[in-house]
């Protein structure tokens, strides 16, 4: 992934953006040296947002088949959350 630090950016715009993607679907912001940012084409981003679901949906199934699920009533499933704000706040 090439980098493009904030200078470069802020004295040569979107052209310098442009150029980079143009071979690579990702580019790096560095600001001060360090990377801070990542720029992509929206397609690019899209697919990944593809990506992310799909692996979500695929732990889901996973969870089901293993039998790691709950099956309850809404009043029941928010009071289970409630509890376990209660605990997360009484360890913290």
């Amino acid at each position: 992934m090439s980098q493009l630090t904030a200078n470069d950016l802020k004295t040569r715009g979107v052209a310098a953006i442009e150029s980079l993607l143009a071979t690579q679907p990702e580019v790096m912001i560095s600001v001060r040296g360090r990377d801070r940012f990542v720029v992509m084409d929206v397609a690019h981003y899209q697919y990944l947002r593809e990506c992310e679901l799909d692996a979500a949906l695929a732990q889901s199934q996973a969870d089901v088949a293993a039998g790691r699920f709950v099956i309850e009533s809404a009043s029941a499933h928010v009071a289970r959350l409630e509890e376990m704000l209660v605990a997360d706040s009484d360890a913290a």
